[in-house]
């Protein structure tokens, strides 16, 4: 009311419609918007972004779209300034984070644990009941008890190996005991079985996850051959030339 008022009595005392004046501050206005765009959209996604906490400087955020992979530097009114791991910086306008998708990395690092998802192949052909030798030998390690060693009593080598395998992750020192722990088969390809390893480290620190996750499938690989099964993996050169021989 106050500012209709202050533009009739301007209207008044320059003698000019009021109308006019009217549509000379909206164009004034329209141009005022178009210059300032960037802040005015940078000042509203800043305050969704504050409100909802989506955003923190520190957060590790992954953004493919805009070439961000690194920790947030800094947030301000018209930039998101990110460090990549190639100590690169990028730069991202702050609506395009409300406005698109990005991956926060905040809830894996307050959690203390990272996920391992990896599968390894497994040769199909491989996959057998166990023999009476095989059963007294898993039975001796621990790998079965007493009753599955009996000779009536039919035992899968896949399914020794996968039990195996959920008792090893359990027992890691380095894997996080309250999080989920899962061995798992997946759809059957012509690659051969995935076996999924599913289980988190017990920390967040890049190269730890990298060593404790090349630790368990180092171990993997060694003692798979005990259980009677093979990995599979497509014939080399020199598969083919000792075959030949």
């Amino acid at each position: 009311a106050i500012g209709i008022g202050i533009i009739l009595i301007i209207s008044i005392l320059i003698d000019q419609n009021a109308a006019t004046i009217l549509a000379g501050l909206g164009a004034s206005a329209a141009v005022l918007m178009l210059i300032f765009k960037d802040s005015i959209l940078g000042l509203v996604a800043g305050v969704q972004l504050s409100a909802n906490d989506m955003l923190r400087p520190g957060d590790w955020i992954t953004m493919p779209k805009y070439g961000a992979d690194g920790d947030v530097l800094e947030v301000s009114l018209t930039t998101v300034k990110v460090r990549n791991f190639d100590k690169t910086i990028t730069t991202i306008p702050p609506y395009a984070l409300v406005s698109d998708s990005f991956q926060n990395w905040r809830g894996m690092r307050e959690t203390g644990g990272r996920r391992i998802k990896r599968s390894i192949f497994i040769d199909m052909t491989t996959v057998h009941f166990c023999s009476d030798k095989e059963k007294i030998m898993f039975a001796s390690r621990g790998w079965i008890d007493e009753a599955q060693a009996k000779p009536e009593t039919q035992v899968v080598n896949l399914y020794v190996f996968r039990s195996y395998l959920q008792n090893y992750l359990r027992e890691h020192p380095r894997t996080h005991k309250e999080l989920m722990i899962m061995v798992r088969q997946m759809q059957p390809t012509s690659e051969g079985l995935p076996l999924e390893i599913y289980c988190f480290s017990n920390t967040t620190v890049w190269p730890e996850y990298e060593q404790i996750q090349g630790e368990i499938f180092d171990h993997i690989l060694a003692v798979i051959p005990e259980f009677g099964l093979r990995i599979f993996q497509r014939p080399s050169g020199n598969d083919l030339s000792t075959t030949i021989k």
